[in-house]
């Protein structure tokens, strides 16, 4: 059974011993009626804490942050005016400090005693924790068991990165009340972490024991410099271009090819993988990660090659993804790093209905717009709109084998031959090759290849001409 934590319990786990620093005042209890001030008396009593939040500063790993506490303990973890005034405070000192926000929920939402003056206080928690954003700050959110109603519905959903501990109930309407309304109970697992992390609501299931591990991951992206290239860099000066176009689209059809995980786990260090678009949706066949390559930290968006079948196509949601980690980065401050490597988007009623051309057509926009660093990579297979749509990045370098097509080969050859049999000469016409491409100054970079070499080297050698990219660009103008 997972233990339920209190605040100061979390705080002591999370935070490096001896570092927090309160940033709370006193609450002033003579504003409200006797009653209600002996709740608030016998609710500090019995958990040991004034209110139901506890703010301030402390380090993670030495990396200062601000933290936000909820203590259920204290009235179920309810935010009443007192509660939301020091969220709030909190959060716009952490702005002008620049400091991120660290917050672990657990709440049933607004305090009933307190009714409407309390309800609205999530607006102005909601404008702080946006101010924070776009003054490019991080904001990091634990959801404990349980975390329902307004919090849920306002700081506890605001997160760049959301996680929930395992077997926490999560959800806007409590479920007892649910069915005291409707007489029925809810559905079960609904509103469980695990479900909402399979539904891409949030990033992740992770205990409180582990929380520490992750804001060190996440901050080591979020805030961390830079750190110097120690992968090799591939300096071959050889022409490119003598592999017929159809040996290439064979080779990078292979099962054993190097992909988007490849990439990660022998190119990348300290990687924070998200899940979904944080709105309902999840597609596996596309991957977002906080990570760095070669010491430069980046969002990463890549087409997952392994996870795409004929009868699960990249659909509308992995663009909708992709544009999640776009958002991301220009939030942030971070590159973005796209990689390509699809057979092609989902052809069917189902992606039609769900938008994949204007997903293809808003990926295009987005990439072209940030103003970030933006690197786009052409790994291996680049086939339709759905390759298109990660491709218009200020530097784009493509492997030697890789190739960019408005079709697969054999679909060009049933438009013009109307059979299959033309494709590698369609291939060829088409000028689909990375040597094409980058004389045609589509692709400004090629990635030498090597016969016989392993996925890890060729991932390695693709993630250092990554970074070498990301370096040049953020370089200070001279």
């Amino acid at each position: 059974m997972t233990r339920r934590w209190t605040a100061r319990e979390l705080l002591d786990l999370v935070l490096d011993p001896g570092t927090f620093e309160s940033w709370d005042e006193p609450i002033d209890l003579a504003a409200y009626d006797a009653d209600y001030r002996a709740a608030l008396e016998e609710a500090a009593e019995r958990s040991g804490t004034d209110e139901s939040v506890l703010t301030g500063r402390g380090l993670v790993r030495g990396r200062p942050v601000c933290v936000l506490a909820n203590e259920f303990g204290f009235l179920a973890g309810s935010i009443g005016r007192a509660a939301a005034d020091r969220i709030t405070s909190a959060v716009h000192r952490a702005t002008r400090e620049r400091l991120p926000v660290l917050a672990s929920t657990a709440s049933g939402g607004t305090r009933m005693q307190e009714g409407t003056p309390a309800f609205v206080r999530m607006i102005e928690i909601s404008r702080a924790l946006m101010a924070h954003r776009l003054a490019g700050l991080p904001y990091l959110v634990h959801l404990r068991h349980p975390t329902t109603g307004g919090v849920y519905a306002s700081w506890g959903s605001l997160g760049h990165v959301t996680v929930a501990e395992p077997g926490a109930l999560v959800g806007f309407l409590g479920p007892k009340v649910y069915e005291a309304l409707h007489g029925r109970p809810f559905r079960p697992g609904v509103q469980t972490a695990e479900n909402l992390a399979a539904s891409g609501v949030i990033d992740g299931v992770v205990p409180a024991e582990e929380l520490p591990t992750l804001v060190d991951l996440a901050l080591g992206v979020l805030v961390d410099p830079p750190t110097p290239a120690r992968l090799p860099r591939r300096t071959d000066t050889r022409e490119v271009g003598d592999v017929a176009a159809w040996d290439s689209i064979e080779a990078t059809r292979a099962p054993e090819r190097a992909g988007i995980r490849e990439l990660l786990a022998h190119g990348a260090t300290g990687t924070v993988q998200l899940r979904g678009t944080d709105e309902g949706e999840r597609d596996s066949t596309l991957l977002v990660a906080l990570t760095r390559l070669d010491g430069q930290p980046c969002v990463v968006v890549g087409q997952d090659r392994s996870r795409q079948t004929p009868s699960h196509a990249m659909g509308p949601g992995a663009l909708r993804e992709a544009r999640r980690g776009m958002r991301l980065a220009q939030e942030l401050g971070l590159p973005l790093v796209a990689v390509i490597d699809t057979p092609g988007a989902e052809l069917s009623p189902r992606a039609e209905e769900r938008a994949i051309a204007g997903e293809i057509a808003r990926c295009l926009a987005r990439l072209s717009s940030l103003t970030v660093p933006t690197v786009s990579v052409l790994l291996g297979q680049g086939c339709g709109g759905g390759a298109l749509a990660l491709l218009p990045a200020q530097r784009v370098i493509a492997t030697e084998n890789a190739w960019l097509s408005p079709l697969p080969p054999e679909g060009a050859s049933v438009i013009v031959h109307g059979d299959t049999e033309h494709a590698a000469e369609m291939a060829t016409r088409q000028r689909v090759r990375a040597a094409d491409l980058h004389a045609d100054g589509t692709v400004h970079h090629v990635v030498p290849e090597v016969a016989g070499e392993s996925a890890a080297d060729l991932a390695v050698a693709v993630a250092a001409e990554i970074a070498a990219q990301l370096r040049d660009l953020t370089a200070p103008a001279p």
